[in-house]
Formats: C-alpha cells, structure tokens, sequence
C-alpha cells in the first residue's frame, strides 16, 4: 500500500468528528508545505508490538543524536489520540518556543515543546497553527 493510501485509510478510520477534522488539517498541512514528503507511522515497532498512537507525517528534516548518529525524520506530524488531535512540531532546538510564540493565541490548547494537542478544530485559531506549522516547516529545513 502506498504512504498516501496508509494516510487516507488512517484518517478514514477515525471517528466522525474527528475524522473530518483530521482530513481539514491534512490538507491545511500539505497547503502550507506543497510537495512535502510524506510519511506515516503505525505506531509499531520492529517486533510489531504497539508503543505509539499511528501517525502521519509531513517534511524531511536530519535528525542527529548525541551520539553523531543521523536519521531521516518527518518535521510536521498529525496523530489523533483519546481525546483530539495532536500536531506535532519536530526538531525545534528552543523547547520553549511554541508556547511562548503560540499558545497565548492558539485557543483552547495543550502547547508543549514540540506538540499542540486540542480536542476540535473549533477550540483554536487556525492562522496561528498555520503559523506554527510554517515555522517548523523553516526552521528544521
């Protein structure tokens, strides 16, 4: 199956709202970074056992570990969890960032140092996300 079809049956399986919610931000994301790649994670590790929420992501950004090891990574990522969504925002060296610049504006938002959770679309401001998204888009290239 290809990633655009992992991502559509990902988000297709979601329950309504949520489902059309996610289906909104997929296509604000690709709108704000055209071309991007994509990506998406099930949530599984090598041995098949589940250790994260499936998500879906966006962009191409090196990561490197203390240890000088590199690995390819997505910059922008999309997951829905018990509660809402959860957007997260890879790679950011100022893990204060997102909350000071976005989360007065944001709305009704958990903002941490990589990830923005909210429960609707409806509950934030959007032009701010998009915002947030662009900027992580830029500062991981």
């Amino acid at each position: 199956m290809s990633v655009k079809d992992e991502i559509k049956e990902y988000i297709a399986s979601q329950p309504e709202p949520k489902r059309s919610e996610m289906q909104e931000l997929h296509r604000i994301i690709l709108e704000a970074m055209p071309k991007c790649k994509l990506w998406y994670l099930d949530g599984k590790d090598e041995k098949g056992k589940v250790v994260s929420n499936p998500n879906v992501g966006y962009g191409l950004q090196t990561i490197t570990y203390a240890d000088g090891k590199t690995r390819e990574f997505y910059q922008i990522g999309l997951s829905a969890n018990t509660t809402g969504i959860s957007l997260y925002i890879m790679g950011l060296d100022d893990k204060a960032y997102l909350k000071k610049t976005y989360g007065k504006n944001i709305g009704k938002a958990s903002v941490t140092g990589y990830c923005i959770k909210f429960k609707s679309l409806k509950d934030i401001n959007i032009e701010t996300l998009v915002s947030a998204i662009r900027y992580g888009h830029e500062a991981t290239k």
